[in-house]
């Protein structure tokens, strides 16, 4: 009998502790996607225990997944670089560079609209906080590459036509078309493009 009671206490000891882990992960999930669900929402710099709330657990759970919230933008910034990097790093077809560049408007439309509200949301905290700042750095200096690699060099020597192309397609354009002038994102698009077009056209070496 004592081995039977052994047996089954062994067994019950890995089944209570893998209920913990789940409902640690289930906490830690629910965390993530009510920070994010705020954001969307338009409380763009929602507190820990605005998130706590929306989770539907306690300030402290959200401390003992999260040491700051530095680590749960981290978190956030993780899941919307897995959603966007297929648009971003999907090949380019074998056509002439200004074909590409329309497909380039058309990814950072999508790209764009997709993060807008958490990157209105990491504009608001970066200045106080390393992580965002480091994190708004890398991505300005990725935008800014994925735009060179597509110029053909005799476009390149236009250095002024590139910053304006630069500028054009930053993410600070299309915030001012989309939360400044309150555009629609269909509208937004379009004023992009007809600036790019614009553009292209004066560039040293842009003329078809």
């Amino acid at each position: 009998m004592t081995g039977v009671k052994k047996s089954g206490a062994a067994k019950a000891q890995p089944e209570r502790v893998d209920g913990r882990r789940e409902r640690s992960r289930s906490s830690h999930r629910r965390i993530v996607e009510a920070m994010m669900e705020l954001i969307v929402g338009g409380d763009l710099a929602p507190s820990a225990a605005r998130v706590a709330e929306e989770a539907g657990i306690g300030l402290r759970t959200v401390f003992r997944h999260f040491d700051d919230m530095d680590s749960l933008y981290a978190e956030i910034t993780a899941t919307i670089t897995e959603r966007v990097m297929p648009i971003v790093s999907a090949p380019y077809a074998d056509q002439h560079w200004r074909a590409n560049i329309d497909e380039l408007v058309r990814r950072r439309v999508r790209v764009f609209e997709t993060t807008l509200p958490f990157r209105l949301a990491a504009n608001i905290k970066r200045y106080q906080s390393p992580f965002l700042m480091g994190q708004y750095s890398k991505v300005v200096m990725l935008e800014r590459e994925l735009i060179l690699r597509l110029l053909p060099g005799d476009v390149l020597t236009d250095r002024i036509g590139v910053e304006a192309l630069c500028a054009t397609l930053s993410f600070q354009n299309w915030r001012a078309l989309r939360h400044d002038q309150g555009l629609p994102a269909e509208e937004a698009a379009t004023v992009v493009g007809h600036m790019v077009a614009a553009l292209l056209s004066t560039m040293k070496g842009g003329k078809a």
